[in-house]
């Protein structure tokens, strides 16, 4: 079977300096916020362009965090897309504020930001894209839409890392930007782990105590604060994928551009499209079918070829938000819903076992 994602092809390439780096902190000892927690935030901050950069246990807890860190709570409202995993609309729960759904564009998936301006209340705290399937907002109108009404701006950019906008990296057009680390990512360890990446130094120092208990020092609290620290042995693994991120992403570019080449001139299939300035890394490869979508995902597995929909319920439909967004229709994310499918991309992808999935897209739709 052809997954969506192949972890053992990449592991193979990167398994010696793994395990020498395991063994290291195994005969160190130190696997709370150690040495290679330290360097990573450091390659990060250096990646991204980032003054800042600070790890935590997951993509859901930075953005927790990074909302909590600045100071958004009850009574506030935050502005975002309702096609994204539920994490995101999640940690503004977490921190007693509402999310407001606004639909999306229907060629990037993002967030149309016209209508996250009608959207804006005088509760309006913070707007948060998110950097969908890996291809970026347009984080230069998003930002200006927020420093225009003085909000903050947070990116999610879970599945962005890499990404690009005219050529500075997603996660720092505002306040704070917020990675996953969770295995399928670009760049993923082998369990969950996050990171937020900032210019504030007091937003900085605050995710930092925030992460560790409350606590600037040991045995001394000043906030109640979370247990939520990038694990020793993730970090590991991260740097190693760290230092080849680049390739990866050439790699899922390679793929997608391969699959929207042979793809383009079917019926009833519309092709990713990447806006232009945008940088786009394909965490996804996410199609639209005007088809029987049931059909199309049967046939390719009888072909050999997983697939898979991303996502299936817009979160205003969720049954966690249907009290307060009842009667309430955003038709873009909605008729995305419906018509979205996503086929195997990673960077290990080869020519032959792409070329399948082709061939059972070609012959179910012809």
């Amino acid at each position: 079977m052809i997954p969506m994602v192949d972890l053992t092809a990449q592991y193979d390439d990167i398994r010696g300096e793994i395990e020498k780096g395991f063994s290291e902190v195994l005969d160190g000892a130190q696997f709370i916020l150690g040495p290679n927690v330290q360097a990573f935030e450091q390659e990060c901050a250096e990646y991204l362009g980032a003054r800042h950069a600070v790890s935590c246990a997951s993509g859901t807890d930075a953005l927790h965090l990074a909302l909590a860190a600045a100071g958004v709570g009850p009574g506030d409202e935050v502005i975002t897309s309702p096609f994204t995993f539920i994490a995101t609309a999640e940690a503004i729960r977490y921190v007693g504020a509402t999310p407001v759904f606004v639909d999306i564009d229907p060629q990037s998936f993002n967030i149309d930001l016209e209508l996250a301006a009608r959207a804006i209340t005088p509760r309006t705290r913070a707007i948060m894209p998110v950097h969908l399937f890996g291809q970026p907002v347009d984080a230069e109108a998003c930002q200006a839409l927020a420093c225009e009404h003085n909000l903050l701006m947070i990116e999610d950019c879970a599945q962005s890392f890499g990404a690009s906008w005219r050529g500075k990296q997603t996660g720092t057009f505002g306040i704070a930007g917020c990675f996953s680390f969770f295995p399928s990512k670009n760049l993923g360890g082998y369990g969950d782990g996050g990171l937020v990446c900032t210019e504030s130094a007091d937003i900085a120092e605050e995710l930092r105590v925030l992460r560790n208990h409350g606590s600037r020092e040991r045995y001394h609290h000043h906030v109640i604060g979370y247990n939520s620290r990038l694990d020793e042995l993730q970090a590991v693994i991260l740097r190693a994928k760290l230092k080849r991120i680049d390739r990866y992403n050439n790699e899922r570019r390679r793929v997608a551009r391969t699959y929207s080449e042979a793809l383009a001139e079917l019926p009833g299939i519309t092709v990713p499209a990447e806006t232009a300035g945008a940088h786009h890394v394909y965490h996804q490869y996410t199609l639209l079918l005007d088809g029987d979508r049931a059909r199309v995902m049967e046939a390719l597995k009888q072909a050999g070829s997983a697939s898979a929909i991303y996502y299936p319920i817009p979160l205003h439909r969720q049954e966690v938000f249907l009290r307060d967004y009842a009667g309430v229709s955003l038709p873009v994310a909605e008729s995305a819903a419906e018509r979205c499918l996503s086929l195997p991309i990673y960077p290990e992808l080869d020519p032959a076992r792409q070329q399948t999935v082709i061939d059972a897209l070609r012959t179910a739709l012809n």
